[in-house]
């Protein structure tokens, strides 16, 4: 006779299966028809959850979905920790700063506030949903920027940014639903528990970091350099769970603790080259496993009911948050900052670049699965956002930088074009 737990433990590991075999199946239609992956691992959500097979469900996996959906999200925020290089922040770090914070909070309360009168819901479910679409992705923005060579500072202002306000906009996801959970609202409460978790995840982050990074390096105490992939992952679990334990941030203790990791050489720390390489490659693997389950698991949340109810509502909240929230965060953050002396051109790339992807979908997805009031309608927005956001602007980026005049000269294209004519 089966235990409860090893029912459980047999439902994760068939719910992975269905989620790793649909993700390589869908992977390669959309090489084959040249569409963003995410769009086709949503329609694979859709395709095997309740709407039409029901093969994956909340309701048949609820342990499943928050393990893929919380280890997921804390994983992809280490890996996108480890994109941002101090040494090229160095420059832009006042307008990454005040883009990836106040940006954030801006965009949020715009298209918070609006939701309110779009859908008609209380205030602060409206402001959850701007918070929860606020955060830009950086496993969507660092692909796109590899097929593309485009002014340094832009690139590294994009993908830092985008790596840094996703962890806040999961902070302040946290801190509405605490307020929404207690049901009081203390503003010197509130931005005291903000606080503690920020500041916290930080602290917890940076330890964390520290450590693990001795423990891999080439020093006498890197014992377990040997075992740098393995410990990747035990890096992110104990990253977030000391933090939330300690009252901190479990995602912005995460995202920091891959700050610290991925730029070790700061710091004076070294990797082996052989089980750098090895721990690059696992980490890779594993951030594309939990990128592909996170945005498959929120194809299944969609509730179709809702979105035919809610599409064109959801449509306008999109809209507002690509061509008045985000231009209204991004002047009001890079205007101050006098001495990068941005241009207007970059600005507009800026304004542009704002796919919307794994964290926001981690954080509809967990909403949804807590059933919390209003879930439909932010599930629905959300995935009109995503599907959005990434259709639109994540295949134009090339085209606008390219009209911007932002594209750099690709030296290996440049060779081959005039080496052509000789090779006839």
């Amino acid at each position: 006779m089966q235990t409860q737990a090893m029912i459980m433990t047999s439902e994760i590991l068939v719910m992975f299966v269905i989620l790793v075999i649909t993700a390589m199946l869908f992977a390669r239609i959309s090489e084959v028809i040249k569409v963003p992956d995410v769009v086709l691992y949503l329609l694979a959500g859709i395709i095997i959850g309740p709407s039409v097979l029901n093969l994956v469900s909340i309701d048949h996996y609820p342990l499943g979905n928050q393990l893929i959906l919380t280890f997921g999200s804390a994983f992809i925020l280490y890996e996108g920790g480890r994109e941002v290089k101090l040494r090229v922040l160095n420059d832009i770090k006042t307008s990454v700063s005040l883009l990836s914070t106040l940006g954030v909070v801006i965009s949020a309360a715009v298209v918070g506030f609006a939701a309110i009168y779009i859908f008609k819901i209380p205030m602060i479910y409206g402001l959850l949903l701007g918070a929860v679409v606020a955060s830009t992705d950086p496993a969507t923005l660092v692909p796109v920027f590899k097929k593309i060579k485009i002014k340094e500072r832009v690139k590294q202002t994009v993908i830092s940014e985008s790596a840094f306000n996703d962890a806040v906009g999961a902070i302040l996801v946290v801190a509405i639903l605490a307020v929404i959970n207690s049901g009081t609202f203390s503003l010197v409460g509130n931005l005291k528990t903000l606080g503690i978790m920020i500041f916290g995840g930080v602290g917890v982050g940076i330890a964390v970091g520290v450590l693990f990074s001795f423990l891999i390096s080439d020093t006498k105490y890197g014992y377990f350099h040997d075992f740098a992939p393995i410990l990747s992952l035990v890096t992110v679990a104990t990253s977030f769970v000391l933090a939330e334990e300690l009252g901190g941030s479990g995602y912005m203790a995460t995202f920091v603790t891959g700050l610290i990791c991925g730029n070790k050489k700061v710091f004076k720390l070294w990797v082996p080259e052989t089980d750098f390489v090895s721990q690059m490659h696992f980490r890779e693997t594993v951030a594309l496993l939990m990128r592909m389950s996170i945005f498959i698991l929120l194809g299944t949340h969609v509730d179709f009911v809702s979105l035919a109810k809610y599409w064109q509502q959801s449509l306008v909240f999109v809209l507002l948050l690509m061509l008045v929230a985000r231009p209204i965060s991004v002047l009001i953050c890079t205007l101050p900052d006098r001495k990068v002396k941005w241009s207007s051109k970059e600005l507009m790339f800026i304004m542009w670049v704002r796919e919307t992807g794994v964290i926001p979908a981690a954080l509809s997805s967990m909403i949804v699965a807590m059933k919390m009031p209003y879930s439909d309608i932010i599930s629905s927005a959300v995935f009109m956002t995503i599907l959005v956001t990434l259709l639109i602007q994540a295949s134009t980026t090339k085209m606008f930088a390219d009209k911007l005049g932002l594209l750099e000269p690709n030296e290996d294209f440049e060779r081959e074009k005039k080496l052509k004519p000789l090779l006839g």
